[in-house]
């Protein structure tokens, strides 16, 4: 397994050797030591290479991701696995702003909290947070699930398309257009396999309230004339 020390090796000599594996090498895992916070750790990854991460990291870590398997043995700074398109990325610590920003694909966990934006304008990604998040998460959310165990804080969902949202604890406020919704057979199912790809266990899909679009946002609707 390739050993890269960043306290000694550049990181884009790191990111470059993600994306060019010698044809018929066996060196699909990777080991990251030293990250000391740098920013766009794992950044690009396009084939099914495994990163662990000792250590915290910067902005965009895993961003773009595409089929690798991320761990970050640590915290997570701005936007960890922005617009990822597919496999995983897992932050064992606290993540930053909108982690998972515009994700299309693949799941994110993070085992501590998230702060603000968390899941902005996702587009088809999973995002399980096993502690808190911040105020708009989900903002703009437009497919994808976004589960989280902890507390939700101010204006959760505003703006939402067709994500959907499971929060386990209290929500301090929903943002506009976005409405506590029944919780269907195929959600509880649904909620149950994110669970268990995150890995969490003894949590029950039943303790999760759902919210979603009440879509009253998709037209136009000519009462509020005079707020244009």
């Amino acid at each position: 397994m390739p050993v890269f020390d960043l306290s000694t090796t550049p990181l884009r000599e790191f990111n470059s050797a993600l994306r060019n594996i010698p044809e018929g090498s066996n060196d699909f895992s990777f080991e990251v030591l030293n990250p000391r916070g740098s920013h766009a750790v794992a950044a690009g990854i396009d084939t099914p290479v495994t990163v662990d991460v000792q250590g915290s990291v910067g902005y965009y870590c895993a961003g773009m991701n595409d089929g690798g398997i991320v761990t970050v043995h640590g915290s997570a700074g701005p936007g960890v696995a922005e617009n990822m398109m597919s496999g995983t990325v897992v932050v064992e610590g606290d993540a930053s702003q909108y982690a998972g920003a515009t994700g299309r694909g693949g799941l994110l966990v993070i085992r501590g909290n998230a702060s603000s934006r968390c899941g902005i304008s996702m587009k088809g990604i999973d995002i399980v947070v096993l502690g808190n998040i911040g105020h708009m998460s989900a903002f703009m959310g437009q497919s994808g699930h976004l589960v989280v165990l902890g507390d939700a804080g101010e204006a959760l969902g505003d703006s939402l398309y067709e994500a959907k949202l499971f929060v386990r604890g209290k929500v301090k406020s929903l943002g506009a257009d976005c409405v506590e919704k029944d919780m269907r057979p195929e959600h509880l199912a649904k909620l149950a396999e994110l669970l268990e790809k995150a890995g969490v266990s003894g949590v029950r899909p039943e303790e999760f309230k759902r919210y979603g679009s009440a879509r009253k946002l998709y037209n136009f609707n000519i009462d509020n004339a005079d707020a244009y």
